[in-house]
Order: C-alpha cells, then sequence, then structure tokens
C-alpha cells in the first residue's frame, strides 16, 4: 500500500516524515541547544533562591510559596524582589535584616 511518504513501510512510526530524519542532525539540535538549557536552567535557580530566601526573611510565606511552586524563568522573582519587596540591587545579597510591613 503506498501513501505521500513512500511505501507503507517507512509510515510505521507513526511521523511521517519525521521517521526519516537522521539521528545525527536531532543530536546536532540538542548538542546546539545544551549550552542555551543550562544557562536557562541557571538563570532561574539563581532568581528564584534569591526571591524565596528575600520572602523568608521577610516573613512573607504567601509569596514565598507562589515562587516556590509557579514557574516563570525569574521573571515573577524579579518583579517580587524589585517592585513588591522594593530591594535595591546593592541590598539583593546582603545578610542585614529586611524591614517590612505586613
Amino acid at each position: 500500500m503506498m501513501n505521500n511518504y513512500g511505501n507503507w513501510g517507512d509510515y510505521h512510526s507513526g511521523f511521517g516524515m519525521m521517521s526519516n530524519w537522521d539521528h545525527s542532525a536531532l543530536f546536532g539540535v540538542l548538542a546546539f541547544a545544551a549550552p542555551f538549557i543550562i544557562v536557562f536552567i541557571l538563570w532561574s535557580i539563581f532568581w528564584k533562591g534569591l526571591a524565596l530566601w528575600h520572602a523568608a526573611r521577610r516573613g512573607q510565606y504567601w509569596w514565598f510559596l507562589i515562587l516556590l511552586v509557579v514557574n516563570t524563568a525569574g521573571i515573577l522573582e524579579i518583579i517580587y524582589l524589585f517592585f513588591v519587596a522594593k530591594i535595591r540591587w546593592a541590598e539583593l545579597f546582603s545578610t542585614k535584616e529586611h524591614h517590612h510591613a505586613s
């Protein structure tokens, strides 16, 4: 039985034309993307950790829970740190006690 992809045997994987991909091409794409994925993961961990630390120190447990559960590639964490908690860049790594309004 013939189809648009050649004979029936070429279509058995269910991926159509994707079954004809060379595995080295897929490996090349993954090798190219891997550094970007690693940088993305490190970026996310950095901002999430910093935001969680500040939320816990400020006693803002709802923010801590939201930041812990919701993953936004650091966007929500940056919004929390600079616009909600109003922390300045110089204070990001400070161990001084935070002053906050409950």
